[in-house]
């Protein structure tokens, strides 16, 4: 059974305006990139995955939904994948903002950065219509963890649970999904996005620290990838 979370103003749009309208403020000022949301750590494991599940010279388009500051894509551009094949997605437009200026600083402005809501819009193709409108890879890193802390909506439906049928959508055949979680168990993150009716299948794990606590262990987050069939 998942467990669903009481609504908190993470899960509020006007709560990341306000804090990445600040972190542009000071970016401006003073070069700060911003916080890297679960660590640089978790990066860079990420991008580990990455290298191995999805390689650059496979040349990918990639879509990382609640892309923050945008650190996700640079850090793929960095290391070796194209960033025309990549886009960056976020609800929030100082979040775009900041994400297009730290691309920029970093020497990647054909990276894109696009704002939109992955819940209640289309979400964006790649540029180029060999992928028919599809992507190979889907990034998650908490953007899952913020919007179930949205609460429900008019219908009485929880707000998360329209995300796992979007995953399933936007993946093409044989493209994979890989969520970073703090706020749920590898087994729920099982749960939630191997239900069959989405087409999507376990594909590997992340390795976090683990730590033991009252005779549990557990990982202070997990990361959970799907291939789609």
């Amino acid at each position: 059974m998942v467990t669903e979370l009481n609504p908190t103003k993470l899960g509020k749009r006007e709560y990341w305006d306000d804090v990445y309208s600040t972190e542009v403020e000071n970016f401006e000022t003073n070069g700060d990139e911003g916080e890297v949301w679960f660590g640089e750590e978790t990066v860079e494991k990420m991008l580990e995955w990455t290298l191995e599940n999805c390689p650059a010279d496979t040349k990918p388009y990639v879509l990382d939904i609640g892309t923050g500051n945008g650190i996700m894509t640079v850090t793929l551009a960095e290391n070796g994948y194209d960033p025309s094949r990549l886009i960056g997605l976020d609800y929030s437009e100082p979040s775009v903002k900041l994400a297009r200026a730290v691309a920029n600083g970093r020497g990647h402005p054909s990276i894109r950065y696009v704002v939109s809501d992955f819940i209640n819009q289309t979400a964006p193709a790649p540029v180029e219509s060999e992928s028919g409108g599809k992507w190979d890879l889907l990034l998650d890193k908490g953007t899952y963890d913020a919007i179930a802390l949205s609460g429900k909506s008019d219908d009485g439906k929880t707000i998360v649970s329209r995300y796992p049928p979007k995953i399933a959508e936007a993946l093409k055949s044989g493209g994979l999904f890989l969520i970073t979680s703090c706020n749920f168990t590898e087994e729920e993150l099982k749960e939630v996005f191997g239900a069959p009716e989405l087409g999507l299948t376990y594909h590997s794990r992340i390795q976090h620290p683990t730590y033991t606590f009252g005779g549990s262990s557990g990982s202070i987050c997990s990361s959970v990838a799907f291939k789609k069939n």
